[in-house]
């Protein structure tokens, strides 16, 4: 016979970020919780994050920073548990970090500081957690949620899905949250990679020859309807790949890329890069020709990417409105990628759990009392930059609070 279910007050899928979070504070809340993870370590996302150090969270993080089918869903969730708070958790286990550019928190020494902080919370919640729990299966019957897996059998009141999205399958991503979701009802965004290198090709897979090359540049997606991103362009790094485009800028545009968009590029923000073309000297006029132009561009730009632009957006003559239409060019470059380097390169997973079928406060799904959606699986989807890890924080404060 086999043995039965083990009883708790709350199972928890996933020990990831938003995962060991939730557990952790609903344990101190006195619930008796099972945390499984089909994995044979838990938070191997977060060791990875951040370059090995983590960037844990952001000290701008509003709504703002997130994309989502409804733009005001992650509020809620988002206000009741803000950076400060999660600051004030790391402070307390002294776990020394530091401030990068836009607002970015890093560990100092390493994000093994960070899940050792997460593992002490549940320990300190009295949490179970239960490693290699593969093949996961859900049953609901009488309010009550039965979860069989190669560890064992589970039952609890109820059952909060932090399993991620589909990004980086080499740490055991799958696609879990969204099988359950679809068992019990819940619609599902359509999934795509999200803060993903994207890839050049075609007549302009010339570009992959300046790989290594890196330049501040302002990109953003050129949609149909271009008041759909407004305000989404990202002034950041570009990197040149052998195989595309990445670096910070790239990957905060591709979170808006759709197929067939083209992605727009502005490499001189706020400069006016064939100025050196329209002065004089000593009264006489300027050099007009291609060697002054790769000559002003590279006043600004990476000597490989000012003579390959020059070359590639030589103006139509060498008038003042030729050159004219080449500044505003440069200012607005199409570039058409053919797609992404996918899931396997990307950081997170845009789309998911529809917002419709949550209550934003707790993230119970409103035809199925006691079952919870909570981090990446949900259609929130952050900026680069900690947001994502804020959601995670943010929205498992918000399920705890709640079961």
């Amino acid at each position: 016979m086999p043995a039965p279910a083990r009883q708790f007050d709350l199972i928890v899928l996933g020990a990831g970020a938003a995962g060991l979070m939730c557990a952790a504070q609903a344990g101190q809340r006195g619930r008796r919780v099972a945390l499984l993870e089909h994995n044979g370590q838990p938070g191997r996302k977060i060791l990875i994050s951040g370059g090995g150090r983590s960037n844990f969270t952001n000290l701008h993080c509003t709504p703002a920073n997130f994309l989502s089918g409804n733009p005001h869903f992650a509020k809620s969730a988002l206000a009741a548990y803000q950076p400060q708070h999660f600051i004030e958790l790391v402070d307390r286990y002294r776990i020394p970090w530091h401030e990068k550019t836009l607002g970015q928190l890093f560990c100092d020494r390493s994000a093994r500081d960070l899940l050792d902080m997460l593992l002490a919370e549940c320990e300190a919640g009295s949490v179970e957690l239960i490693l290699n729990a593969a093949d996961i299966e859900v049953e609901s019957a009488a309010g009550q949620f039965t979860v069989s897996s190669t560890a064992g059998e589970f039952s609890a009141g109820a059952l909060v899905v932090a399993t991620g999205g589909l990004s980086i399958p080499t740490l055991g991503a799958t696609g879990l949250g969204y099988k359950i979701a679809r068992q019990f009802g819940l619609e599902i965004v359509p999934t795509r990679p999200a803060l993903v290198p994207l890839v050049l090709g075609g007549k302009e897979a010339g570009w992959t020859e300046l790989a290594g090359v890196s330049a501040e540049v302002e990109a953003y997606a050129a949609a149909s309807n271009p008041s759909a991103h407004a305000g989404h362009r990202f002034r950041e790094k570009m990197l040149i790949t052998h195989r595309g485009l990445s670096g910070p800028a790239i990957l905060q545009a591709s979170s808006y890329w759709k197929t067939g968009e083209a992605l727009i590029v502005d490499f001189a923000p706020g400069r006016n890069l064939l100025a050196p073309l329209f002065q004089t000297a000593a009264g006489a006029p300027p050099r007009r020709d291609l060697a002054a132009l790769k000559q002003a561009l590279h006043e600004v730009l990476p000597q490989r990417l000012a003579a390959f632009l020059a070359d590639a957006g030589a103006p139509q003559g060498w008038s003042n409105a030729a050159l004219e239409a080449c500044e505003r060019q440069l200012h607005r470059w199409p570039l058409h990628p053919t797609g992404t380097e996918g899931f396997s390169k990307a950081e997170v997973t845009a789309g998911g759990v529809d917002t419709g079928a949550l209550h934003a406060r707790s993230l119970e799904a409103r035809a199925v009392p006691g079952l919870f959606f909570i981090g990446e699986v949900v259609d929130v989807t952050g900026h680069l930059g900690g947001f994502n890890f804020q959601w995670a924080w943010a929205s498992a404060a918000a399920t705890a609070r709640a079961v």
